[in-house]
């Protein structure tokens, strides 16, 4: 299982590789995000950092889970340099879309840019919609969350700035790691509403 330090980079201009986006008080141009109402329709944009801080607004998202040919998922460490939950584990990739993109498009986008990796057979498993604070960076996640599965061939080659590690595992490894570790404040509603997509892809056998 690959291993990559972490550094303490976030600036990224609005349309490069990244989607770090820029720290409180930077000098990056920002991110754009794509605001919606509940039924997920586009009503707006807003820069990301200010869609984030209390009480949030309501954008689109999306999470990618990732899955090698024993049925282990790819999990992340969020790079300790991110100003949104960092050093938490999370699921293989998450991000926005920018403003016009589809979803799809934005999720292999952005697990490649940040693990190195192109997934296959990706496919939609859903939407969830969902108020996450974050009690470490006092930010709050309101998103309707486009939800992907698929398969992962290749090792991951994780960005430094995005990726502090990853590592492959188990439905059982990943519930001790869960009490173990500190994950994202997202993670368990994300993979509750994911799992029968995840057993589809998987297989019973697999466990998840």
């Amino acid at each position: 299982m690959p291993t990559t330090p972490a550094t303490t980079a976030e600036t990224r201009s609005q349309h490069p590789a990244g989607e770090a986006g820029p720290v409180p008080g930077g000098t990056a141009e920002p991110i754009m995000l794509e605001l919606v109402d509940e039924s997920g329709v586009t009503t707006g944009t807003a820069e990301k950092l200010s869609a984030h801080l209390p009480p949030g607004r309501l954008h689109r998202a999306f999470s990618v889970f990732l899955f090698d040919s024993a049925g282990r998922l790819l999990i992340q460490q969020r790079a300790l340099g991110k100003y949104h939950s960092p050093g938490v584990w999370s699921n293989t990739c998450c991000g926005h879309p920018y403003p016009g993109e589809a979803p799809f498009a934005a999720a292999a986008r952005r697990t490649a840019e940040e693990l190195g990796v192109s997934p296959s057979l990706l496919c939609a498993a859903g939407t969830v919609r969902y108020n996450h604070p974050d009690p470490a960076s006092g930010l709050v996640e309101q998103e309707f969350n486009h939800l992907f599965v698929g398969l992962v061939q290749d090792e991951p080659r994780p960005d430094p700035e995005e990726v502090g590690e990853t590592a492959f595992v188990t439905a059982a490894e990943l519930e001790r790691l869960h009490r173990e570790r500190t994950f994202s404040a997202w993670f368990p509603t994300v993979l509750d509403t994911v799992r029968p997509a995840v057993r589809e892809l998987t297989g019973p056998s697999a466990g998840w």
